[in-house]
């Protein structure tokens, strides 16, 4: 398109490269199919990715084990039996590679490929209030204005990648996992240490201690961890779960997490020993189903969550057996669910290989990074080949803060964010005139949900309500500022009345300094978000104001 006056969008001084209805950031779970509905409705589009292709988490974390762990037939787009039913997984819980391919059948199969921008990365988008329109700008010199302003960017996709002191002194890689080179990296018969013992952390230590000449791990904050039972799957299975695709897509919107399982009893209603029981069954299908449909108390009554937490920490120890190991490994200061749960496969038993060494980093933190390797507070100095980072991500914000966003009077999103994380159901934020947002803080999809489904609805919700706008005249939609602290409020009302707030972790925004304390995760779960968001819409976009 060619370049159209400054005059156009009230931007002195502005050459525009594109116009367009939308433009969406990302191309991942929820920008492929932002892109597919937004194109259905007839409206100009292009979607926008630093990557160079398609997937979004699934494109930039191949790092080693890289895996899902939802079951790969809920981790799926529900608005099409046919393509839910033209590709079939290999495993319950299929590996990096799989995924990705999978992502590129659905961008294939629905010819997206021709409306997304790859290699482009978003460095501004500011709101001119005469126009009405956004002026985004890229890396590669793009000046595009655009109505609505979407952005998929990502829950997890901003990498605290620069944490320790003297990083850039390291002789040897430094690979943090969610930036792992798309050629692969070579870490066979080399001293490596990995810092980080979260969900990333247990995939890639379980997949490489056996390859490495020595691996030692830097644990600061331990984990709950559940055994993964990942079956392959044969002709018989992947039929079994297609034919359950109608009651699939009627039941995961509805969960409290968008998974498939559900809370079925209260604490209060069985005996010890039927609790037990159901404790062991959930246990023993090797999923998150004791995290997130066990029992519900788990997440707000303490006494249920030790009795949970122990009977977790049992089943470590019983694995583990050296006391020194469980004392490292095994959660005692904080309850089980309360941060992300993570699955595994014969991580505990990685420690007991005599080449691998479990380094306690909690009252003797890492000081520095030097060539040779990490030195500790104590001195204490670990010789590494190859350092890689599972340090995590500045969760839920971050992606849109690493971009300079500015709304009405020239407000800063990064400035906002930095006193207040604060959205209108995670879907707008006030004073950002038509800048829709999916897996932003408030909403279950920054945290507490099986992504696919939230960012299904989401999505969903965005494209209905521009439907809305363009039938009934309207060009611009944000938030009030009545609405959006009356989300605030019941946002965190519910989440305080849970231990995830009270508990340090990514979850609460407690891994990033200086960020301000709020559970990013609407915790009430996904359904009742689901019902709060169509009943707004329902009633004319109650909290937001329409012209």
């Amino acid at each position: 398109m060619s370049p159209h006056s400054s005059s156009a969008v009230g931007l002195a001084d502005t050459e525009v490269s594109l116009e367009l209805d939308a433009l969406i950031i990302g191309a991942g779970v929820a920008g492929l199919y932002q892109l597919h509905q937004l194109r259905e409705l007839g409206l100009r589009v292009r979607a926008f990715d630093t990557a160079s292709d398609v997937g979004g988490t699934w494109y930039w974390n191949r790092y080693p084990g890289a895996r899902f762990d939802s079951e790969a037939y809920i981790y799926q787009y529900l608005f099409s039996d046919e393509l839910y039913k033209n590709w079939s997984w290999s495993q319950r819980f299929p590996g990096q590679p799989e995924i990705e391919q999978w992502l590129h059948y659905v961008t294939d199969s629905l010819d997206l490929r021709r409306d997304i921008q790859f290699s482009t990365t978003i460095t501004s988008a500011h709101y001119v209030e005469d126009s009405k329109r956004w002026i985004v700008r890229t890396d590669r010199g793009d000046t595009i204005a655009t109505q609505f302003l979407i952005t998929c960017a990502g829950m997890l996709s901003a990498p605290m990648s620069s944490v320790f002191e003297g990083q850039e002194s390291f002789a040897g890689p430094i690979f943090h996992t969610s930036r792992w080179p798309k050629e692969g990296a070579d870490v066979a018969g080399k001293k490596v240490a990995v810092i980080g013992v979260g969900a990333t952390g247990i995939q890639v230590i379980q997949t490489i201690a056996d390859k490495v000449e020595h691996l030692k791990v830097f644990i600061r904050t331990p984990q709950y961890a559940l055994p993964m039972k990942n079956p392959s799957y044969d002709d018989r299975d992947v039929a079994a779960y297609k034919e359950r695709f109608e009651e699939l897509r009627a039941t995961l919107p509805h969960t409290f997490s968008g998974f498939e399982y559900d809370f079925e009893h209260a604490w209060v209603d069985l005996t010890p020993e039927q609790r037990r029981k159901r404790l062991e069954e959930i246990y023993d299908n090797g999923s998150l189903k004791l995290w997130l449909a066990s029992f519900a108390e788990v997440f707000s009554d303490e006494e249920v969550s030790e009795q949970v937490s122990e009977f977790v920490r049992e089943k470590m120890r019983a694995r583990l057996k050296d006391p020194k190991l469980c004392e490292l490994l095994i959660p005692t200061d904080y309850g089980f669910g309360t941060h992300r749960v993570p699955l595994e496969t014969n991580y505990l038993e990685v420690y007991h290989r005599p080449n691998v060494e479990a380094v306690g980093v909690r009252t003797n933190p890492i000081s520095r990074i030097v060539p040779e390797g990490i030195l500790l507070d104590d001195g204490t100095l670990h010789e590494v080949d190859v350092i890689i980072l599972a340090t995590g991500f500045d969760a839920g914000s971050g992606a849109l803060t690493r971009i300079d966003i500015r709304g009405r009077e020239d407000r800063s999103l990064t400035s906002d964010w930095s006193r207040d994380i604060r959205t209108t159901m995670g879907l707008m934020v006030h004073g950002y005139p038509n800048m829709l947002t999916t897996g932003a803080p408030l909403a279950p999809s920054a945290a507490l949900c099986n992504m696919t489904t939230c960012l299904q609805q989401q999505t969903e919700w965005i494209t209905e309500c521009i439907r809305h706008m363009r039938e009934h005249g309207y060009t611009v939609i944000e938030p009030t500022v009545e609405g959006e602290g009356e989300w605030v409020a019941h946002h965190d009302e519910t989440a305080n009345a849970t231990l995830i707030s009270k508990t340090n972790s990514w979850y609460n925004g407690a891994n990033v300094p200086g960020k301000p304390r709020r559970v990013l995760s609407y915790t009430g779960g996904v359904g009742t978000y689901r019902e709060l968001t169509l009943a707004a819409a329902a009633a004319g976009y109650k909290g937001f104001q329409l012209s």
